[in-house]
């Protein structure tokens, strides 16, 4: 998607390609922009890893194919066909995607985005990409657009964002203690281990494993477990892979105990995140 092509967009056109790619650091409104809106589109045939890096001006995600992660520090979050990423300028983040993600970003100045007849988020938010945001998003693409229609089409954009009900994201707890659950779960989310096996192979109260998941991730353990669930799904069901092999993975008896479950903890059903 391209908007109004400038030499100096975030990471235009001109940006390397290959599996690895270093971008600058900018704190907001670092850098001169002459553009209120500029996209790009991407389709990878490679797995891709961006390093910590941040825009002077403010990042909207979405995925026409495919998944891909962002993470800002301790919490990563999930892109897809139906689940975008609100970014702030100036949030240092990085990212990664597999081969065959087809990603596109736009990006809005400063200024732009002041003009919002509501307040923009200041933190990383996931966003449900609907028909009309997307629609809206692919018109600021069309070359012919008149600079009346764009602002109007700009202005829509952002008056229509709003935070999916479920933010799609992990966020990664550091307290020593909790480390062989963060470890065991990230590396096998279908880990059946409860919160009273946890008490008793660390030695500590279940009181005292729920603490301290409360403190840095304002979960329980049983929700920090299924938001982990969550995100590694969604990806799977952006990837595509089959309703039982992703309940299997996930540690589901059944495709219906995994769905039910999916339900409970975003309030939607695992077919409509499929991208």
């Amino acid at each position: 998607m391209s908007s109004t092509q400038a030499s100096d967009a975030p990471p235009a056109s001109s940006a390397p390609t290959g599996p690895y790619r270093r971008m600058p650091l900018q704190p907001a409104g670092s850098v001169p922009v002459d553009f209120t809106s500029v996209g790009i589109a991407e389709s990878l045939d490679t797995a891709t890893r961006w390093p910590d890096h941040s825009h002077t001006v403010h990042e909207l995600l979405w995925n026409d194919a495919g998944p891909s992660t962002l993470r800002a520090g301790p919490r990563t979050w999930t892109v897809t066909p139906t689940i975008g990423l609100w970014l702030p300028a100036g949030t240092v983040h990085s990212a990664e995607a597999p081969a065959g993600t087809a990603y596109r970003a736009t990006y809005f100045s400063l200024e732009m985005a002041g003009e919002a007849a509501r307040p923009l988020p200041t933190e990383p938010v996931s966003l449900r990409v609907t028909g009309l945001l997307r629609e809206l998003l692919l018109r600021l693409g069309e070359e012919s657009l008149n600079e009346h229609s764009r602002r109007l089409t700009e202005t829509m954009v952002l008056d229509v964002l709003a935070p999916a009900p479920h933010q799609f994201l992990v966020h990664e707890p550091t307290a020593g203690l909790l480390q062989p659950i963060v470890a065991a779960v990230l590396a096998d989310p279908s880990d059946v281990r409860s919160l009273g096996d946890w008490s008793r192979q660390l030695r500590v109260s279940e009181r005292t494993i729920t603490r301290a998941f409360r403190a840095e991730t304002g979960l329980g353990f049983a929700r920090w477990v299924g938001s982990v669930r969550v995100q590694r799904a969604t990806t799977l069901l952006a990837d595509g892979e089959p309703l039982e092999d992703i309940a299997e993975a996930m540690g589901y008896r059944s495709p219906s105990a995994f769905g039910a479950a999916f339900r409970k903890l975003t309030g939607t059903t695992p077919s409509s995140l499929r991208g």
